[in-house]
């Protein structure tokens, strides 16, 4: 699986690219715009996302890549622990959102639920002759 880890703090992102390449592929990126190029280049198969960056808002990306039809698994790991914070994330489109700090297992098992929920889903785009449905955006 190939992971882009967006966040900006050295200690924590280190930590998190390096027990998570243990198993994964994962891109350790610092900032939002370095994150949009990156997206807009590579599949990955989930990011994990900060919300406050250096240059911007985490939710602002997560909204971009939701709005532009992308349906990559999203977790936000931050460290805005009120509800409506939790609420605003989940409604922009975030598959889990995990508060700091946070146990490096835990976020592992994070990770392979949103996967098992990914994988179990049937593909969104259904193709009927020269018609494709994308039931998720109701777009034909």
């Amino acid at each position: 699986m190939r992971i882009l880890l967006i966040e900006d703090e050295p200690l924590l992102g280190e930590a998190v690219a390096t027990h998570l390449k243990k198993v994964h592929a994962v891109d350790w990126l610092q900032s939002l715009d370095t994150a949009s190029e990156a997206i807009q280049a590579i599949a990955y198969d989930l990011i994990l996302l900060d919300l406050n960056l250096p240059d911007g808002d985490g939710l602002d990306l997560l909204r971009a890549i939701r709005g532009s039809g992308q349906h990559v698994p999203v977790i936000i790991i931050t460290a805005q622990d009120r509800i409506r914070d939790r609420i605003e994330g989940l409604n922009a489109g975030a598959d889990d959102y995990v508060l700091k700090p946070f146990d490096l297992g835990e976020l592992t098992a994070r990770i392979h639920s949103v996967q098992r929920r990914v994988t179990a889903m049937p593909s969104p785009l259904l193709t009927l002759g020269p018609l494709e449905i994308d039931q998720v955006a109701r777009k034909i």
